[in-house]
């Protein structure tokens, strides 16, 4: 091991590799420190191991996606835009595929490919990987100059690369490190939190409905009688509420008090309130005689249908001939706004990425390099960024350790 590195990287997560990686492919010695023996653990459960990779759109869509601070990401998006990181994996020999929602996954289905990708570049960028946690930044006057490891052990670097993600998932290595890090050097850290994670509702028919999936439903979430989110897509309940993609998205939209949110899902986004009144018409036309309870087989999953019966609030032992008009037009409101009310967002632990970080107004965008701290940078997680689910947050954590490696490698140029 080198008494000294050009660039050392803290953090072996997607922003960690792409950044060490990049700083060696453009000349820079790269010592790269991780507390764990692998590198991207964390890469290895997104997706659900399949590892959605990015997302196939441009800076507009893009920048739509990021829920905090989008305009930070201008020049990193620009200089490794999703384009490029599906020729970066290509290159490595991965074969990708765009899905729904232009998310881009490896054809495989197999997140360890990204992660093996991610390996073979950092050894052929000549990238020394070393197991260690890093403590503390060293520094003299206003610029680090290394790092001291758990071992007592100081590494020395002109630059170094902070990319140790965030709170979710501490089993991964996530447990903030890189917030006291930062804060040691005078950073601000933004309050942290859950983003994309799970809802706990408060209706506890939600747990009874424990395992059920519904597909393309539309699920609206308001802030009073405001529409902060509505989408189309996938959600499921679970045994504290609901999760799923769409629910995950949502959860990136509630700030501050659960109790000022509410959801609504609509069952039939397909039918109009006209249309689906119709429709429930035609159904029952064929059953003149069957009781209410027993009348929306065709309409509503098995397990779903107790839960709309006590919600409508008509006699389950009604029979639907003598189902009355405005009884039917409050069924079919039901069906197209089916409440729930928010207790909670799941602990930061399960969530997808976290809230809140490093102050991006301390962080030059254009380089990702500290405004207060001479080669100090910044990439991924870490920072206060944060996206909507589809492969935006795997974008962020490549645009951003691209741009923080090749910057760091340029800085030697200077030297």
């Amino acid at each position: 091991m080198k008494d000294r590195y050009d660039v050392i990287v803290v953090g072996a997560g997607a922003a960690g590799s792409m950044a060490a990686g990049q700083a060696a492919a453009h000349g820079a010695s790269v010592l790269l420190l991780d507390k764990n023996a692998r590198i991207g653990r964390k890469l290895m459960i997104t997706g659900k191991g399949r590892c959605n990779v990015t997302n196939e759109c441009g800076r507009d869509r893009f920048l739509e996606a990021v829920r905090r601070n989008p305009r930070f990401l201008y020049s990193a998006f620009d200089a490794f835009p999703p384009r490029a990181v599906m020729q970066f994996f290509e290159e490595q020999g991965v074969a990708l595929k765009t899905e729904r929602g232009a998310r881009v996954f490896p054809v495989s289905d197999k997140a360890v490919d990204i992660v093996d990708a991610l390996r073979r570049f950092l050894i052929r960028s000549g990238v020394e990987l070393c197991q260690n946690r890093v403590v503390s930044l060293l520094t003299e006057a206003d610029r680090v100059c290394g790092v001291i490891t758990a071992d007592g052990t100081s590494r020395k670097g002109d630059a170094v690369v902070l990319a140790t993600g965030g709170l979710s998932y501490p089993l991964t290595g996530s447990t903030g490190d890189g917030y006291r890090l930062a804060e040691s050097v005078g950073h601000t850290v933004l309050p942290t939190g859950p983003s994309l994670t799970a809802l706990v509702t408060n209706e506890d028919w939600c747990g009874d409905l424990m395992g059920l999936s519904l597909k393309n439903v539309t699920l609206t979430l308001q802030k009073g009688k405001k529409t902060v989110f509505s989408e189309l897509g996938e959600l499921m309940f679970t045994h504290f509420g609901i999760s799923g993609p769409l629910v995950l998205s949502a959860s990136s939209y509630i700030d501050g008090d659960c109790a000022d949110y509410c959801l609504s899902v609509d069952l039939k986004p397909g039918l109009d309130h006209a249309k689906l009144d119709a429709r429930l018409l035609r159904d029952w036309e064929e059953i003149k005689n069957r009781t209410f309870s027993n009348s929306l087989g065709r309409l509503l999953p098995h397990s779903l249908i107790p839960v709309v019966v006590l919600l409508s609030g008509i006699d389950p032992k009604t029979q639907v001939n003598a189902v009355t008009r405005e009884q039917r037009s409050r069924l079919v409101s039901l069906l197209k706004a089916l409440p729930m009310t928010v207790r909670s967002l799941r602990p930061v632990e399960e969530a997808v990425v976290t809230r809140g970080g490093v102050k991006t107004a301390e962080v030059n965008p254009k380089t990702m390099e500290s405004k207060i701290v001479k080669g100090l940078y910044f990439a991924g997680e870490l920072l206060d960024l944060d996206a909507v689910t589809g492969g935006f947050n795997l974008q962020i954590a490549f645009s951003t350790g691209y741009l923080a490696g090749i910057s760091a490698a340029a800085r030697q140029d200077e030297n």
